[in-house]
């Protein structure tokens, strides 16, 4: 890891984290804002200031207008693969090597926290990379390769199912349907069992991902923010640090464990 200008990390903190048999790290959008990746509700930038959510990320929408969902998110896929985890994805996948046990939870769709190295990420809202048949559910590889895809995706119809023939359809979970059952057991069970949770770039405000931090400090957790604004996370965490994930987690891997 490279060296990094100094941001002040509470002592007790880098304590607890050695302490810690289990620490539970949750992410959202603002990591990956750091790679690049657009997020939704950013009143700038955000995807849904540009697109309608209703044409796009529900199964009404998918059934109206299959080239034109397909081709968004091959759009998207396309974005997420030319991008690169940036330093917080890194640290993350680097600060299971120090302690006892970690569980990365993530509300992101890409596959960033994989490629820095983290394994057996649970992704509360599905995955880019993991599209299914519409009509029977099983899942669909994606040919090697980076789609070429303008800006805002070209209609494109999807695939087809080698089992039913039904249309491929992207395997996030979209407005209206359920978190996927086992992987938020799995999420839940983790808050429950940590002593530890970071939840780094994301608004807490997102049911039932925003379950977690509250599972974790009623089961006796202490809580770390990381974020640039204020959440309201703030009044739930027993440390908040304010900046980019992507300063703050290698500054306290380094202090905790890599200049100790």
């Amino acid at each position: 890891m490279t060296s990094l200008i100094s941001i002040t990390i509470p002592q007790e903190l880098i304590t607890a984290l050695h302490e810690a048999k289990h620490v539970l790290v949750f992410t959202g959008a603002g990591v990956s804002a750091e790679s690049g990746i657009s997020t939704f509700r950013d009143p700038l930038t955000g995807l849904w200031e540009r697109f309608d959510p209703e044409d796009l990320a529900t199964a009404n929408g998918f059934r109206q207008d299959k080239a034109l969902v397909w081709g968004w998110y091959e759009w998207r896929r396309m974005k997420v693969l030319k991008a690169r985890p940036n330093p917080a994805h890194r640290a993350i996948a680097e600060l299971a090597q120090h302690v006892p046990r970690l569980t990365v939870v993530t509300q992101n769709v890409d596959d960033l926290h994989e490629r820095a190295g983290s394994t057996d990420v649970l992704h509360l809202h599905g995955s880019l990379h993991s599209p299914r048949c519409f009509a029977c559910a099983r899942p669909f590889s994606f040919p090697p390769g980076i789609p070429d895809e303008p800006e805002g995706g070209r209609r494109l119809c999807p695939p087809q199912c080698s089992h039913c023939g039904g249309d491929i359809r992207p395997g996030v979970v979209w407005f209206g349907e359920n978190l996927p059952e086992d992987t938020l057991k799995q999420a839940f069970a983790a808050a429950r069992e940590c002593d530890l949770l970071f939840a780094i770039g994301t608004s807490g405000i997102v049911q039932p991902a925003a379950r977690i931090p509250s599972l974790a400090k009623k089961a006796g957790a202490k809580l770390v923010q990381v974020n640039p604004q204020g959440t309201p996370l703030d009044y739930e965490c027993t440390w908040s640090l304010r900046g980019g994930a992507g300063k703050i987690m290698p500054s306290l891997v380094q202090m905790a464990f890599l200049w100790s």
